[in-house]
């Protein structure tokens, strides 16, 4: 069955490395927004009942408890079989995370992105790796076992040791998943715009080159392994049966609704995103007009492979497949950085490097 996404873009602080369409806004904008993604829910038909709902940001964590039950309950289907939500550590508290999980949240999200502190300041983070365990163990007390945790590869100052660190915590930590991502660099961020403009803020000049990048990340690999924690799409890690199921129906290609400002949805063959600039967002619904900015055919065909190849599995490959992408499939493998078992294609090691070069095979 299909997910729903919500949006709640608001923010303590903007990070230097985020490129997401958040951060800190003004309070008095946080009801209307409510009421706008209310007003959105309900004048959604609900042909289906959804599977997993997930709650992203900005810091959903900073969601009044009241408030997240009204949006909850809004959604059909509870209890879900999955409902995450994004947190950001040091917002985790007992009182909650209990209303958390009468609400029907499973799962959180914490944005560790690190536990070094050093590593933290600098990219405008205020927790510690104390706080974030804190938080950890204040979930499971609230009988929320379902616990990933995010790390960044590649952040100012980033060292071996120090990654190592990072890692340790993870291991001590015992979660069932983990997302390791690598920095990206644009000019939506901060700290991406001073990289590619060469200059020093953010730590922008002691960000680790890409091989040191490519080094963490593989040993990152490793020690997940070492846990039992196992790769599954490029960038999430998990023990068998843990994996993020609605993040799969991305990668799977099957349908998710989207709610709130910058949300995206596939519903019926099209892929939606809404307008995302809050204000924007909220004027467009206090108007009764729809805040859908775009609209576009989704084209599964392709996207199969560009987002499926993303996941551990691989693609299945059918005669129509062989027909329209045999000799990139070939020409790929020559390069090391596809293979193949049966009628399934999958990155190498070397491919998931290169990810970003395989996939732009199957966008032309």
């Amino acid at each position: 069955m299909p997910g729903v996404y919500l949006s709640w873009p608001f923010c303590g602080q903007k990070c230097t490395y985020c490129n997401f369409a958040s951060g800190v806004l003004p309070r008095e904008w946080e009801p209307r927004y409510e009421a706008a993604l209310l007003a959105e829910l309900a004048a959604f038909a609900w042909p289906w009942t959804p599977e997993t709902v997930y709650l992203g940001g900005g810091s959903p964590s900073r969601i009044p408890a009241e408030v997240l039950g009204r949006l909850l309950a809004a959604i059909p289907g509870q209890p879900w079989r999955e409902a995450t939500l994004e947190a950001a550590p040091g917002e985790v508290s007992a009182e909650l995370a209990q209303a958390w999980r009468a609400a029907g949240i499973n799962r959180v999200s914490l944005g560790t992105q690190s536990f070094v502190e050093a590593e933290l300041r600098r990219t405008g983070r205020r927790h510690t790796a104390e706080v974030a365990a804190a938080d950890v163990a204040t979930l499971r007390a609230a009988g929320i076992d379902g616990i990933n945790l995010d790390l960044i590869c590649g952040l100012p100052g980033q060292t071996r040791d120090s990654w190592e660190t990072s890692l340790d915590w993870i291991a001590r930590l015992d979660v069932p998943h983990v997302s390791v991502y690598m920095l990206e660099v644009d000019e939506d961020s901060r700290l991406g715009l001073e990289i590619l403009n060469n200059g020093a803020r953010y730590g922008a000049g002691e960000v680790p080159g890409d091989e040191l990048q490519v080094e963490l990340y593989e040993r990152a690999v490793e020690r997940l392994r070492e846990s039992g924690i196992e790769r599954y799409e490029i960038s999430n890690f998990a023990r068998p049966g843990e994996e993020s199921r609605h993040n799969l129906k991305y990668w799977r290609l099957e349908e998710y609704a989207g709610f709130g400002a910058d949300a995206h949805a596939c519903l019926g063959g099209l892929r939606r995103q809404n307008a995302e600039d809050v204000r924007e967002y909220v004027a467009a619904l206090e108007s009764g007009r729809s805040p859908v900015t775009a609209e576009t055919p989704a084209e599964p065909a392709a996207e199969r492979f560009f987002v499926g190849l993303r996941l551990a599995s691989g693609v299945e490959v059918s005669a129509e497949d062989e027909g329209e992408y045999g000799e990139r499939f070939r020409r790929l493998m020559r390069d090391g950085l596809l293979e193949r078992d049966g009628t399934r294609v999958r990155l190498t090691p070397r491919g998931v490097l290169l990810s970003n070069e395989v996939f732009q095979e199957f966008l032309v």
